[in-house]
């Protein structure tokens, strides 16, 4: 039998909905963009999703946990129970390829290669407005913590870069 035979016929209902979720800090991306919903399941009760904040200690946290379960009642799923899933810890290997070209046509780098695989000298932060690879770093920390400050050398633009984590 085929695990999609299994599943209720509401789960791709309940994924379209947490896709309508956005990120706070990055309105152009939401919460399955980001990869941050892990599972969604039927328990036998109610609908139990599986939720795995960027960081441990991102301030949109409560935000986005009062956001799923608002969304997901207003659409007659309920009761809704979130399950916060620390292990693995998020990263941005999750985010999926249309969230990072979005990010690029937002004015933010994306994550460049996957965060697991640290190389010994690591790629240009290629700018998202122009394409130059000709970048400097100027702070660790950018408009979020998530992100660090760069500028290209070549449009002379700052920007963020959205660091591998």
């Amino acid at each position: 039998m085929h695990i999609s035979q299994l599943q209720p016929a509401e789960i791709p209902q309940i994924w379209h909905c947490l896709q309508q979720i956005s990120d706070p800090e990055l309105p152009i991306l939401s919460i399955t963009d980001l990869g941050m919903v892990r599972n969604v399941e039927h328990d036998g009760t109610g609908w139990r999703i599986t939720f795995t904040p960027t960081y441990s200690g991102c301030p949109a946290t409560e935000f986005l946990l009062n956001a799923i379960e608002q969304t997901l009642t207003a659409a007659g799923f309920s009761p809704v129970k979130i399950v916060i899933s620390l292990s693995p810890a998020w990263t941005t290997d999750w985010m999926n390829a249309d969230a990072r070209q979005r990010l690029r046509e937002y004015g933010v780098a994306p994550p460049q290669g996957q965060s697991c695989e640290k190389p010994l000298t690591p790629s240009p932060v290629q700018c998202p407005r122009c394409g130059s690879t000709t970048t400097e770093k100027i702070s660790e920390f950018g408009s979020t913590a998530c992100k660090a400050l760069y500028r290209c050398c070549a449009c002379r633009e700052p920007f963020d870069y959205f660091k591998c984590i």
